[in-house]
């Protein structure tokens, strides 16, 4: 299992890598450029025209993984990836049409989002009961409440990652820990498909990194972002660690939270708890540059996920 492990990591990586440039050579072709929200942070606007929709190189995952370690539990895996991209894909299309960073309306992110989630969930069906437990649950976990809290998990995942792609560099590298402690959740549950797609997701985010670092040649776009959303709640799903995923993705638990707490507070009573959210916003506005919020954010994420990891070890 390790060299097949190995292998998806190793092969998603180099695709990745090889593949980000010509990648980045069509998109400028196509003219699929970013648009910096109106409201964002002034420093943005010089993000207006890089290329976005980079998020397409981690459709290469989920191929690697069926490559490697094929399996119907793999197979679901890919179809929740691959069709949180495909929302995304439209959503980054229909942005740049527009001419604004404005896409699908937010209601129906989320109704195309659920019903992606429904799919996967309904692949996992077995007639009666859920197909994993439920880590740190007591006594025995009922399969409606399975369900139901694994739907839960993968929309509030994917729409965290989601508000946390806003750095370069940020979302792909918080991802990181949290997934590599979800690979060895699943080799020790002995889930060889789920740690195969789960380390394949972390090669490409290594490979994209080299482009989206700062300063950043290419953007993920919501393609990539609820992709990789995708991929931590379908891991920890598939591991039965919906619980452990808001500790060790607690970074991605923090920008959602700032953003429901901001929205909560100016519409009761029209003030602000933070500078702008999402939190990475707030922490720009108060002085510090793009590269230390994003170093630090990939700091915490590791530091949590280092927690989750021990928190595993011992149980």
């Amino acid at each position: 299992m390790i060299l097949t492990l190995g292998i998806a990591f190793g092969a998603a990586f180099a695709g990745a890598a090889l593949l980000g440039g010509p990648l980045i050579a069509q998109l400028k072709s196509f003219r699929l450029r970013q648009q910096a929200y109106e409201d964002a942070p002034q420093s943005h606007q010089v993000k207006t025209g890089t290329p976005t929709m980079g998020g397409l190189l981690f459709l290469i995952a989920p191929i690697v993984a069926l490559a490697v370690a094929p399996s119907l539990t793999t197979f679901a895996f890919a179809v929740l990836i691959v069709g949180m991209a495909a929302i995304g894909f439209i959503d980054d299309s229909s942005a740049i049409r527009k001419g604004r960073n404005r896409g699908l309306r937010a209601r129906t992110k989320f109704l195309l989002t659920a019903l992606v989630g429904t799919t996967f969930l309904g692949m996992l069906w077995n007639g009666s009961s859920p197909v994993g437990t439920l880590m740190f649950g007591a006594g025995t976990t009922p399969a409606w409440f399975w369900y139901g809290l694994s739907l839960c998990v993968i929309l509030a995942t994917t729409h965290a990652v989601n508000l946390t792609d806003g750095l370069d560099g940020l979302a792909g590298g918080a991802v990181l820990p949290p997934l590599a402690v979800l690979a060895f959740l699943a080799v020790r549950v002995h889930a060889g498909g789920v740690a195969a797609v789960d380390l394949a997701v972390a090669g490409t985010v290594g490979g994209f990194l080299i482009y989206n670092r700062h300063p950043a040649k290419v953007f993920m776009g919501d393609t990539g972002s609820l992709a990789l959303g995708a991929a931590l709640a379908g891991g920890a799903i598939l591991c039965g660690a919906q619980l452990l995923l808001l500790l060790i993705g607690g970074v991605f638990v923090a920008e959602a939270l700032s953003v429901i707490l901001q929205v909560a507070s100016y519409k009761t009573t029209k003030k602000r708890i933070f500078r702008m959210s999402p939190l990475h916003h707030h922490f720009e506005l108060s002085g510090w540059s793009e590269t230390t919020v994003t170093t630090r954010f990939w700091l915490a994420s590791l530091t949590l996920a280092a927690l989750g990891f021990a928190l595993v070890v011992r149980t």
